[in-house]
């Protein structure tokens, strides 16, 4: 995530720069805990900036959930020939790498989940996850059932592993932990 000052600041990338300071407030505050003013005002523009380019918080979140899906998609496209198991390490790295969008994208309540690049986005990480959980489904009827599956073990342990309520959270090594943990579920599957 950049850091953003009035120095770097420049007219030319005026949405990067209030996307930027949305993204160090999310990660100090959450996703509720601030203000177009105040991202404004950590950007170095006026106070009508963000509203200009994003119209409202929300428009904000969704330009921050379709950027995050994109993201998201492209990391998991890129070990999608490495299997399931590198999928869900993906999912994970993603999720611990990227928290402040990860802490949007999955709360459809907070931006408008029918924008266009948040929907072409968000299937195409879906799309990934089902591709790889549907080598794991015994029918192709369980294909969905099988990524839920897969999704909820991934999403519960890189939840669990930012929430801190896993011991191993402060010193542990999360991407070999989600590794053997993958592969210890996935192999009483098959």
């Amino acid at each position: 995530m950049r850091q953003i000052s009035r120095q770097t600041y420049h007219h030319g990338n005026l949405r990067r720069a209030v996307l930027d300071a949305a993204l160090q407030a999310i990660a100090e505050a959450g996703p509720a805990g601030w203000s177009l003013r105040e991202l404004a005002r950590r950007a170095g523009v006026s106070h009508a900036a963000p509203a200009h380019h994003f119209g409202d918080k929300q428009g904000l979140l969704t330009a921050v959930a379709a950027e995050g899906f994109t993201m998201f998609a492209d990391a998991l496209e890129r070990v999608a020939a490495d299997g399931i198991w590198e999928v869900g390490v993906a999912y994970v790295r993603f999720g611990l790498d990227h928290r402040p969008y990860f802490e949007v994208m999955f709360r459809p309540d907070l931006y408008r989940t029918d924008d266009p690049a948040v929907v072409a986005a968000h299937e195409r990480a879906a799309g990934a996850l089902i591709a790889g959980a549907g080598s794991l489904s015994p029918t192709p009827e369980h294909e969905r059932l099988a990524a839920i599956a897969i999704w909820s073990l991934v999403h519960g342990f890189t939840s669990l592993w930012l929430s801190g309520a896993l011991p191993e959270s402060t010193t542990g090594d999360p991407e070999t932990l989600a590794r053997s943990m993958i592969r210890l579920v996935l192999s009483t599957l098959g």
